[in-house]
């Protein structure tokens, strides 16, 4: 009998075509993307005349070149078994809670569908959704690099990625910054009004682009903000909502290059030292567990 896809650890181009609801003619190929998420497998849908050329290379001015396949879109399947109809539309519902707060200028914005799955024990229902390609580089909040070295470290590797700069140094560190204030006022406002935060902790959950926007790309892990006294964890065993309010608290360090106003109430609750410590002490009991299932 065949594995459920939503319980296989990987998936290729043939196992995308063999689902019922995919034209197993479809004229695209489906590529698992390098960047991979616990709740849903991530493929980059390809154009096959670019995948050909990637393989093949081509010439310019005598010198051959493999240039990689940008992929249109993404493909996103989740992996979560969806009991009822409301369940999936709870789902949908998170991502446009997202939606309203960030898009379009802050996310990679994506268009969801329940679909009739045929899986091994019969007919389930399955989430897809088919998510806008955000290219740049990564924005890692736990990156080692201080302020002032971590902005010129990503425009250099922008600068490799686009092989030229747009703009310089200085010009696309303001637009960053820029773009990172209303990111956080995004974020805050969500926090504020809808009792919610996006999953900010991944690393690459963040892109940062040539034109200097901060894009979240990991839009389906988003978990109540609740100012108690107990660490939550999501259905993971992570503590989400806290390493969230940690990475935004990095970033308004680390892109600003400013230090944090104590009197903001999210900050003043959420990283207090004591809290700290023990989600410190739930994100090791994480990895540790994490370690031993695999």
């Amino acid at each position: 009998m065949p594995a459920d896809i939503r319980d296989k650890p990987t998936i290729d181009h043939d196992d995308v075509t063999a689902l019922n609801f995919i034209n197993s003619a479809s004229p695209y190929v489906f590529r698992k993307h390098f960047r991979q998420g616990l709740r849903s497998h991530i493929m980059e849908i390809l154009d096959p005349s670019a995948v050909a050329r990637e393989r093949s290379g081509t010439q310019v001015d005598g010198i051959r070149w493999f240039p990689r396949a940008s992929p249109h879109r993404m493909l996103r399947i989740f992996r979560a078994r969806l009991k009822t109809l409301e369940s999936a539309l709870a789902e949908i519902g998170r991502v446009k809670l997202v939606e309203r707060y960030l898009a379009p200028e802050c996310m990679a914005t994506s268009t969801e569908c329940i679909v009739d799955y045929r899986g091994p024990h019969g007919f389930d229902l399955l989430l897809c959704g088919f998510q806008e390609v955000v290219r740049g580089e990564i924005l890692d909040p736990w990156s080692l690099l201080e302020a002032r070295d971590l902005l010129p470290a990503l425009y250099g590797a922008i600068c490799r990625q686009d092989n030229a700069a747009a703009v310089s140094l200085p010009a696309w560190t303001e637009s960053v910054r820029q773009g990172a204030v209303d990111f956080i006022q995004r974020i805050k406002r969500m926090i504020a009004e809808a009792g919610h935060i996006p999953d900010l902790a991944g690393v690459g959950n963040l892109i940062v682009t040539a034109g200097g926007g901060i894009r979240l790309v990991d839009i389906n892990n988003i978990c109540a903000v609740r100012f108690d006294a107990s660490i939550h964890r999501d259905e993971k065993g992570y503590p989400v909502c806290d390493k969230s309010i940690e990475a935004l608290s990095l970033i308004e360090k680390k892109v600003l290059d400013r230090p944090l106003d104590k009197r903001d109430p999210i900050y003043r609750w959420f990283l207090n030292p004591e809290r700290r410590k023990a989600v410190k002490e739930c994100e090791f009991q994480f990895w540790e567990n994490k370690a031993r299932r695999n």
